[in-house]
């Protein structure tokens, strides 16, 4: 069962990160009016909101871009720092919108940081449960115990907490980057219909994510149920 909640989200995930893939690259084909850069639009982006102290650097791959509190950087994938894309644009002005979540020091970006490092541990544990889960035999031996079960349990509980926390930062997120992006006129009209359908079929990934971690939660809570009947 377990594995089949596995596969299924997976195949989820996939599709929808294949669309993504698909929409960006789209939406890259539709330069901004402005002419601005990904780089351009996140340091107008963050001046704007009073940040000086944030640095936007290019990083490799495609759809890599993110925002690291701790480092004080926005990072872009060298398309999105370098394009003057639609797509580009509402990606740069999404990282941004973390930065102003740390800069007001937003709740849930703080809780989020927080997690982070026992959620990495309890990844670890997921991974080697996974692992089992494809012996079939030596999985259900493994869980015989019901100790065994509430380390799992709490293990995903904090997996699945932190994917809860994060929906409400990357959907303000988005939010903030999507106002601020009409607000200034850099997207308007179909170009903002555009850069808000990106952003949303972006933000899918995170829900998708939450719904497999809840899932597989109950999963394990049902079978330590079941172990006591």
């Amino acid at each position: 069962m377990l594995f089949i909640i596995v596969i299924v989200f997976m195949g989820i995930s996939l599709l929808i990160g294949m669309r993504l893939k698909g929409t960006f690259k789209k939406y890259s084909e539709f330069p901004l009016r402005s002419g601005l850069t990904g780089r351009q639009v996140a340091e107008k982006m963050l001046h704007d909101n009073g940040i000086y102290d944030v640095e936007v650097i290019s990083v490799q791959g495609m759809l890599t871009d993110h925002y690291n509190p701790l480092t004080k950087t926005v990072n872009l994938s060298e398309d999105v720092y370098n394009g003057n894309s639609i797509a580009a644009a509402a990606i740069a002005a999404h990282e941004c919108g973390h930065a102003v979540q740390h800069a007001t020091r937003y709740p849930f970006l703080k809780m989020r940081s927080t997690l982070v490092p026992v959620t990495a541990v309890a990844n670890q544990i997921m991974g080697f449960v996974m692992m089992f889960a494809i012996f079939g035999g030596m999985f259900m031996h493994m869980f015989s115990g019901s100790w065994m079960l509430y380390i799992v349990i709490a293990a995903q509980s904090m997996i699945t907490l932190f994917s809860l926390i994060t929906l409400p930062v990357e959907f303000d997120a988005s939010k903030r980057g999507l106002v601020w992006l009409e607000r200034t006129g850099l997207t308007s009209g179909e170009e903002h219909t555009k850069a808000k359908h990106a952003l949303r079929l972006a933000a899918s990934t995170y829900v998708v994510a939450a719904l497999s971690a809840v899932t597989m939660l109950l999963y394990f809570v049902l079978r330590l149920l079941g172990s006591r009947d």
